[in-house]
């Protein structure tokens, strides 16, 4: 079919309907595969809508069917590669079962979330997977909920709503690493993240992610188990861009009583923090030991290689995906939701400090 370069209007229906020289409902029809049409009226209508490169209108048939084959995914910050990676599970695992992906970034601003929401739904998505920016503060996700459209949640959970979650258990996990920098000899360890506060951290203080109140409650867990007095100052939130995470580093590092070893809370925050040690003149392990979330190419290639926490981000979002169309299309779960775990990989990047005797002496 030839084209002038020019931006040519929309086929419609009754463009299809003149060309196979048939009537516009008969178009329509054929086109939308219901009602009765006969098969010379089908062949016609099809073969007239190739030939026109007639493309059907997606809101005007949801209208009509009440579903758009399509999902909505909200996420905080789709440049961190957790997230990405989440998402490459969700529309693969969507696509194959015929879902259309529309994927919203909202920067982790509640405000964001809210319009984002809003923005699918008005779109008619069939269903919804948010990683919630706030664990706290979810009544547009509970009404969602309410209003009837399948919900998931993706890597956090939402107080007090009644959603399938899909999600690491984070306390565990960070439980385990943590005793592993002890047991290096670590009593000064250091935790970064992009979380948003008002103020600085205080042990029990109220966070919006789940997922980092699990891991800072995983710290204090095995420091209480070993006896030894909670880091709970070198807790650093609000963690932004690169500039930020040096001068967080820099105090890390440099104060009177520095951290011994730095976690990361994820691999955007962990690469900033290894080029500020980088920047400072020290050096992993002998200088500080380093413990990261996430599992990356990247880690394996550093010198040394990272010790870091690998979760299954890519299943997570299969299983989030795998849920949500199970729900829109109103069938039973047919087997056990999968277990999500995380596991640490020991490398290089974590050894004694280097006042580890004195540390033994004063832990014992």
């Amino acid at each position: 079919m030839s084209t002038d370069g020019s931006r040519r209007r929309d086929v419609t229906v009754a463009d299809v309907a003149k060309a196979a020289q048939v009537s516009k409902a008969q178009a329509a029809r054929a086109l939308g595969n219901y009602g009765a049409v006969s098969d010379d009226v089908r062949e016609r209508v099809l073969a007239a809508a190739e030939e026109l490169e007639y493309r059907p209108n997606e809101l005007a048939r949801s209208m009509n069917t009440g579903k758009s084959n399509t999902i909505g995914v909200v996420v905080g910050d789709i440049e961190n590669p957790h997230f990405g990676l989440a998402t490459r599970g969700i529309t693969d695992t969507a696509k194959k079962s015929g879902y259309n992906v529309i994927l919203i970034n909202t920067d982790e601003e509640q405000a964001a979330e809210v319009d984002a929401i809003r923005v699918l739904l008005d779109k008619r998505v069939d269903g919804l997977i948010v990683a919630p920016a706030s664990s706290v503060e979810t009544a547009h996700l509970r009404q969602v909920r309410e209003s009837g459209r399948p919900l998931v949640l993706l890597d956090r959970a939402a107080e007090g709503l009644d959603a399938e979650t899909f999600a690491v258990d984070m306390g565990g996990i960070s439980y385990e690493s943590t005793k592993h920098l002890i047991a290096a000899g670590h009593r000064r360890i250091a935790f970064v993240s992009t979380v948003r506060t008002n103020a600085p951290y205080a042990a029990g203080m109220k966070l919006d992610s789940s997922q980092i109140s699990d891991r800072l409650d995983g710290i204090h867990r095995a420091f209480d188990e070993a006896g030894l007095p909670q880091p709970t100052d070198l807790v650093r939130l609000n963690a932004g861009d690169a500039d930020s995470i040096m001068r967080i580093t820099r105090e890390l590092l440099h104060g009177t009583d520095p951290a011994t070893a730095i976690i990361a809370s994820d691999g955007l925050i962990a690469l900033s923090v290894v080029e500020a040690v980088q920047n400072l003149g020290l050096s992993i392990p002998e200088d500080v030991s380093f413990l990261m979330y996430d599992d990356f190419a990247w880690t394996r290639l550093t010198t040394p290689p990272l010790t870091v926490i690998a979760q299954p981000v890519y299943d997570m979002g299969m299983a989030a995906a795998s849920a949500l169309i199970r729900q829109i299309e109103g069938r039973k779960p047919s087997s056990p939701v999968p277990e999500l775990v995380a596991s640490l990989i020991q490398r290089g990047s974590v050894g004694a400090p280097k006042n580890a005797d004195a540390l033994s002496q004063a832990g014992s």
